[in-house]
């Protein structure tokens, strides 16, 4: 990568360009965090819910190319959510501080990004879930 004085110049595009991504996540900070590093991999981020209501109505109201389901919402199930993003077709990743047996039994494929996680873990784990994933309309 080509390097003028102190700043770095990127010449390729953000590893996540243009992706429209979901972040359902009950912690408030954490949400933020995880769509600040997203978007500066070039993702948009369509929304976040912190409950499973809210995150129904986001994935039904929303064009999504893919989504990250904190495992535990303030106890509540994320099953339904899980159920919603598998019938429109758009991958995502759980997150999780619990190990897989905490998770959904219906999808047991689906990836797990453990936490705590850094935020370059983050994007690679979103990267990775877009190159197994065929893509969405």
């Amino acid at each position: 990568m080509p390097v003028h004085g102190e700043f770095v110049v990127h010449t390729s595009k953000p590893v996540l360009s243009g992706r429209r991504l979901l972040i359902v996540e009950d912690e408030p900070l954490v949400a933020m965090d995880n769509a600040a590093e997203l978007e500066d991999a070039g993702a948009i981020v369509v929304g976040t819910a912190g409950n499973v209501k809210d995150a129904l109505r986001l994935v039904e109201a929303s064009a999504l190319d893919g989504a990250l389901l904190d495992a535990n919402l303030n106890g509540e199930s994320v099953d339904h959510i899980a159920a919603a993003l598998a019938h429109r077709g758009v991958p995502f990743i759980f997150v999780s501080g619990y190990g897989r047996e905490s998770l959904p039994r219906a999808f047991a494929s689906t990836p797990v990004l453990g936490k705590p996680f850094s935020l370059d873990q983050l994007v690679k784990a979103v990267a990775d879930m877009f190159e197994r994933a065929p893509p969405t309309d």
